[in-house]
This record gives C-alpha cells, sequence and structure tokens, in this order.
C-alpha cells in the first residue's frame, strides 16, 4: 500500500467512526465505545507508519483535481513533509488519549454516543488540515473543527455557561475566519493556485503582488482559531466544557491549527517583513498578558488555558524570527504535556468533588488520594515551567535560541526588531510561567481549602493514559533537539548557552519567589474551611462536573466569594491581581466596542422597520380599504335600491346632457 493511501485512511477512518457511532449510538450501544476508540487508535497507528516512511525526506505529494472552477482549480491533494507527519502523529496520539480516557470519565453520560463521534469528527478535521496540500481542502477541515468544538464545549448545554461559552467560540473564531478566507482567495488568485506547492513556489519566483495584505488577512484567522491577542478571549470560557474536549481543543487540535499553517505557509508571511513585526507583537502581547492572566486564576483549568494561550505565544513568536522548526518543536512538546496537564485535572476535578469550575484554594489532601495524578502533574509541570531536563526545556529552549540568532544577525529570515521583541517576552513569560505553574502545583496539592468527600479510585482508563502522556513529557525534549533538523529544514535546535542559562535562571527565580510568597501568606494565616462539602454520587467524573456547573455554585458553600489569603499570586501581583484575574477586561472593552453598538444599531433598525417601514405599508393600505368599506356599504341586496339608484343616475345624466346641449 502507497504511502499516499496510507495517508487517505488516516483522517477517513475516524470520519467513519464519527458516522457509525451516530447511526449505531441508540440501536446498538455496545458499539459506541470501540467506534470511538478503535478507529483513532489504527489511524494513529497508520500515521506512525507514514511517518516512518517519509523519514523527513522529500515531501510526498499526491493531487486529483476534484471538480472543475475555471482559472483556480480546487484539487483533492496530500503534501506530507517531515512537519505534517510528526504533527499527525501528535494529533493521532492525543485524540487517541482523551477517547480512552472518556470511556471512563464519561461512562454515564446519556449523551456520550454523540459525544465520542464530534470527537472522531473532530480528530479527523485535524488530520485533514496537517495532510491537505490545497488550501481549500485545508479550509474544510477548519471549519469543521470550528462546528465540532462548539458542540463538544457546549456539552452541558442545560446550564448557560456552556450555551454562552459554545457561542463565543464559535462567534469569536467566525471573526478571525472571514478575513482568512478573504487572504485565502487573495493569495490563490496571485499565485494562480490553491495548491500549497504552487503558492509557495510563487513567492519564491517573487509572484505575490500584496503580500502584506494577503499575511495580515491570514493572520486575523490565525489569532483567532489559536487564541492569540486579541481573539484570545474564547478560549479560557470554553473550560464550560468537559475536561477531556479541553485536552483535545488544547493540545493538539483546534488552537494547533493556526500555528501548523503559518508553519507550513511561512514563506508568505516572511515575504513582508512588517507581517513579521506584527506577529512578533502579537506573540508577545499574547505570552505576557497570558501569564500575568493565569497567575491570577484560582480555577484550574482557567489556568491551564492562559497558560495554552501562552504556550501558543511561544509558537507564534518562534515563526515571527523565522524558524517553523522551533515552533513546531514547541508545538509537539507542548502538546504532551499540555493534554497530560488537562487530563490530570480532570481527575483532580473528580477526586476533589468540585466543578469544571475547580478553585484551587478549595482543594486539600489531594497528593495523598491521587498519587497518579500528583505524580504525572508534576512532571508535566516541570516541563511546562521549561526546567531541564523535562521536554519543554529544550522546546522552549529552541524558541529562545532562535530569537537570538536573528539578533545576532545569523540568519536574516526576520527583522532584528523582532528577535528583540520575541526574546524579552519570552523570558518575561518563563519567570512568569514557572511562577504560576509552582502556585498551581501548591494550591493544588498542599492546599488548605475544604476536604472534600472520597470518591473512590477512579477508572483505570483514566489513570494509564496519564502516565502514557508522562512518558514523551519527561523524555522527548531530550533526543528531539537531535532528530528533529533531520525531519525539519535542518536547522540546528540544540540549546545554545545564553538562553538556556537565562532561561532556566529565569523560571527558577520564579518558582522560587513563588514558593517563598507562599510559604510566607500559610505562615501569616491559617485556611479555615466555612462551607459543607456538597456530596457528590461516587464513580462519575463526568457527573460530578455537570452537577457542579448546573447548580452554579461553588462546591465549597460559604467560602464562594471569599478571597484565599494563602494565594501567593495576590502577594506577587498586588494591585494588578485584580485586573489580570478578568483577563484585563478584555471582555468588558469588546462589549462596549463592539456588542453595545450592534445591539443598539438593532434596535433602531428594529425601530424603523416597526415605526417607520410598517407605518407606509398601514398607510398604502388604507385608501383601498376605506374604499372598499364604501362600496361594500352600496351593496345592500335590496332590488328597489338599485332600481332607485339606477333612475337617479339616469336623471343626472339627463340634466347633464340638457346642460351640455344649452351651453353649446
Amino acid at each position: 500500500m502507497t504511502t499516499t493511501t496510507l495517508a487517505v485512511l488516516v483522517p477517513l477512518l475516524p470520519f467513519l467512526g464519527a458516522v457509525a457511532g451516530l447511526l449505531l449510538g441508540r440501536s446498538a450501544p455496545g458499539f459506541v465505545r470501540p467506534l470511538a476508540v478503535l478507529p483513532t487508535l489504527t489511524s494513529l497507528v497508520i500515521a506512525a507508519l507514514v511517518a516512518v516512511r517519509q523519514s523527513g525526506d522529500a515531501a510526498v505529494n499526491a493531487a486529483t483535481e476534484l471538480t472543475p472552477t475555471g482559472s483556480v482549480p480546487i484539487e483533492l491533494a496530500v503534501h506530507i513533509d517531515g512537519f505534517a507527519a510528526l504533527v499527525a502523529v501528535l494529533v493521532g496520539l492525543v485524540a487517541s488519549c482523551v477517547q480512552i480516557y472518556s470511556t471512563g470519565y464519561l461512562r454515564d453520560d446519556p449523551r456520550y454516543p454523540s459525544y465520542a463521534a464530534l470527537v472522531s469528527l473532530f480528530t479527523s478535521a485535524m488530520f485533514l488540515v496537517v495532510y491537505s496540500g490545497d488550501l481549500i481542502v485545508l479550509l474544510v477541515g477548519w471549519e469543521v473543527m470550528g462546528i465540532c468544538s462548539y458542540f463538544l464545549v457546549g456539552h452541558y448545554w442545560e446550564t448557560p455557561q456552556a450555551r454562552t461559552a459554545s457561542l463565543k467560540a464559535f462567534l469569536v473564531t467566525k471573526l478571525g475566519d472571514v478575513p482568512f478566507l478573504i487572504g485565502l482567495f487573495a493569495l490563490a488568485t496571485d499565485a494562480g493556485s490553491f495548491r500549497i506547492t504552487r503558492v509557495l513556489g510563487a513567492v519564491a519566483s517573487g509572484g505575490l503582488d500584496h503580500p502584506t495584505l494577503i499575511a495580515l488577512l491570514l493572520l486575523a484567522g490565525v489569532a483567532g482559531k489559536s487564541a492569540q491577542f486579541p481573539l484570545h478571549t474564547w478560549l479560557p470560557d470554553a473550560m464550560a466544557g468537559p475536561t477531556p474536549v479541553s485536552a483535545l481543543i488544547h493540545a493538539a487540535t483546534m488552537v494547533a491549527a493556526g500555528v501548523y499553517f503559518i508553519a507550513r505557509l511561512l514563506p508568505v508571511f516572511e515575504a513582508s517583513r512588517a507581517a513579521m513585526v506584527v506577529l512578533a507583537v502579537m506573540a508577545a502581547v499574547t505570552m505576557a498578558g497570558s501569564a500575568l492572566a493565569a497567575l491570577a486564576q484560582d480555577d484550574i483549568k482557567r489556568v491551564l488555558a492562559y497558560s495554552t494561550i501562552g504556550q501558543l505565544g511561544y509558537m507564534t513568536g518562534a515563526l515571527a524570527v523565522g524558524d517553523r522548526g522551533a515552533a513546531v518543536f514547541h508545538l509537539l512538546s507542548h502538546g504532551a504535556f499540555k493534554a497530560l496537564l488537562f487530563l490530570a485535572a480532570g481527575v483532580i476535578i473528580h477526586a476533589a468533588g468540585t466543578n469544571s469550575l475547580a478553585a484551587m484554594s478549595r482543594m486539600r489532601n489531594l497528593r495523598d488520594r491521587v498519587p497518579d495524578a500528583y505524580w504525572t502533574m508534576t512532571v508535566a509541570l516541570l516541563a511546562l515551567a521549561a526546567i531541564p531536563p523535562f521536554s519543554g526545556f529544550f522546546s522552549k529552549e529552541a524558541v529562545l535560541g532562535v530569537a537570538e540568532h536573528v539578533i545576532t544577525g545569523h540568519t536574516e529570515h526576520a527583522p532584528a526588531a523582532a528577535g528583540w521583541i520575541v526574546l524579552v517576552a519570552g523570558l518575561l513569560t518563563a519567570v512568569l510561567t514557572a511562577a504560576y505553574a509552582t502556585r498551581l502545583w501548591l494550591l493544588t496539592f498542599r492546599g488548605r481549602g475544604t476536604e472534600a468527600p472520597d470518591h473512590g479510585r477512579q477508572p483505570l482508563t483514566m489513570t494509564v493514559v496519564l502516565w502514557v502522556l508522562a512518558v514523551p513529557s519527561l523524555a522527548f525534549g531530550g533526543f528531539a533537539f537531535r532528530l528533529l533538523p533531520d525531519w525539519f529544514d535542518g536547522r540546528d535546535l540544540s540549546p545554545t548557552l545564553t538562553t538556556s542559562v537565562l532561561g532556566t535562571g529565569v523560571a527558577l527565580v520564579g518558582g522560587i519567589v513563588t514558593y517563598a510568597a507562599w510559604r510566607h501568606t500559610t505562615a501569616l494565616t491559617a485556611r479555615v474551611p466555612l462551607g459543607a462539602v456538597a456530596a457528590h454520587p461516587e464513580g462519575d467524573a463526568a457527573r460530578v462536573e455537570a452537577e457542579a456547573i448546573a447548580s452554579h455554585e461553588p462546591a465549597y458553600g460559604d467560602i464562594a466569594h471569599a478571597p484565599d489569603p494563602a494565594d501567593p499570586g495576590r502577594l506577587l501581583l498586588g494591585p494588578l491581581h485584580r485586573h489580570a484575574a478578568a483577563g484585563f477586561h478584555l471582555d468588558a472593552v469588546y462589549t462596549t466596542l463592539f456588542v453595545r453598538p450592534v445591539q443598539a444599531g438593532a434596535s433602531l433598525v428594529r425601530f424603523l422597520d416597526r415605526e417607520v417601514v410598517e407605518t407606509y405599508v398601514r398607510g398604502a393600505g388604507a385608501l383601498p380599504r376605506w374604499l372598499g368599506a364604501a362600496v361594500r356599504r352600496a351593496q345592500t341586496g335590496n332590488v328597489q335600491t338599485y332600481v332607485s339608484a339606477l333612475l337617479a343616475g339616469t336623471v343626472v345624466l339627463a340634466v347633464a346632457v340638457v346642460l351640455v346641449a344649452t351651453g353649446a
């Protein structure tokens, strides 16, 4: 079987599994879990086989014309280079882990069949984006992921939080997709094709007439899909969905799609130095702002959501300095440890008896009750904080190292200004990342909150997945930086001395200062639980999550809105804490700038329609109505009346004739 045939099977199998799951979900519920897990696992195996065959050699290209369209054809094409081969393996690994984990997490959920089918469809769409060699086919996968995210984030649709979050995710990403679509058509018009290889060939020959405009239009779509400033506000709210969905969206699909798209078409962006500087600024603001917001959040999943935004900022920063190898290296590393963080958070949510909005300040004694989550999450947090030898150190160092190379003039793929912006923001974010990672670990596993009732051991399918993902989180970076250059552009990804010392040094400072602040705050005050803990049925993690969301209140009653005096984030951020906790009020700004004007415009249109347009319509119908009423009065049905009117009319006519004749 050829590599191209195998590549076609990779997105096809989860798609068929999704269709079969939807059709058999009610009639044959026993087949739902196998149909959710087996096609995705098979796609993972085939994707790994495709990667072995590709082996970082020349890209595999194949295409067939999908339909005649005139001047710019649309082709069903695959383009598999080293980037595509490895990203597909990551997508298959994370999606398989999520599907296996979900069989335990949502084992009693009545909507599990539709959930599993949507996850399979989501996975198929991301595979399509990764392997596609045609921009229109890529766009199809891009949009299918968007609609799947709408349904998955709104899985608990009975709750207003989930409904609002799903609608917000859909609308904000669509706001970026409109200019993205325009940019795709403009790019294809200049290049004369939607085929990625031909587009890149046109760029190499200087065939783009409007590179800056095209790059900025495409960046709008990337900002929405990959949750970059200023279109990032949907991602923290999307935590209202089930925790496995959060792992899937954050680790390997949806938000990774934007970064991967830029990596695929990086020469298009490099054709405009202005676009590269804009990309660098966007990455810098995203990195620093999201890290500050993460340091102020109390909900464990919102901390991880802002963390994802910041780590995606590192990836876009690497792209802004012209190194897609470093960007995809961090994408692969981040996919493993961020999936582990979210799935471990799901175990913690169940053990703590809270909801998907799980307050860390109300957790207690979780280290002994969830040892699997404790050890694996510790590994993932060390990788997130970029502490050697964990995988995050090597991939984050690759980003900082390439920024240094741009500054020192070792590469000319990006302006020096972009290098300075990315390096300074990256180091600042490294301090903050270590700080909020340390804070999350301390509050979650050494917190002094109210102890929740023991819900028993988690299903084996949940804990096994954690250990599977812990392996790449620990060991991937140590050998990847040596092997990946052969799969990518051949650029060196080895750590450099200067940025390694700086990055690790500031990360250690961030962790140590946070620990000192935590010791200081815990010494000043002891946490006293005030509320009674709501008991939840034992065993079903998803039910715990759904019931607590539906209650609209945290599970710890009286202390729902009380600040935690032992939170080191308050001490570290000081007066900035309140603003960072609210995401620097961007939602309020957008409400003022966009939502209220649109609502006012809608009210004006409704007023004009009701008071002006309808008035004219009613007026236009009034005269015929009056005439009809007058004619109706003449229709009495009395023959004598009709004869009298006829005679009267005859007399009137006769008199008129006589008068006319006399006058003549």
